[in-house]
């Protein structure tokens, strides 16, 4: 498995700033945590990860629930 520098983070790092892991592993596709100066956990973005492979239909899925998420309110409306 070929690490990414840029997505690298000390567990105590991922400890206190959790956010910044995240941020990392939606511009990478991942972030990998480090314990003890050893790659120990993976944080990956389920969308975006070389890591997993998901089919069309999974897509779809994720990307849908996304727009229904974030155009709630207008769909609420429409269905008035």
């Amino acid at each position: 498995m070929q690490i990414d520098t840029n997505a690298i983070v000390s567990v105590t790092e991922a400890n206190q700033n959790f956010s910044r892991v995240t941020r990392i592993a939606e511009k990478n596709g991942q972030a990998v945590i480090f314990k003890n100066n050893r790659p120990k956990y993976i944080v990956i973005d389920i969308e975006n990860s070389p890591v997993l492979e998901l089919t069309d239909e999974e897509k779809i899925d994720i990307v849908a629930a996304r727009i229904m998420k974030r155009f709630k309110p207008a769909f609420e409306e429409l269905a008035k």
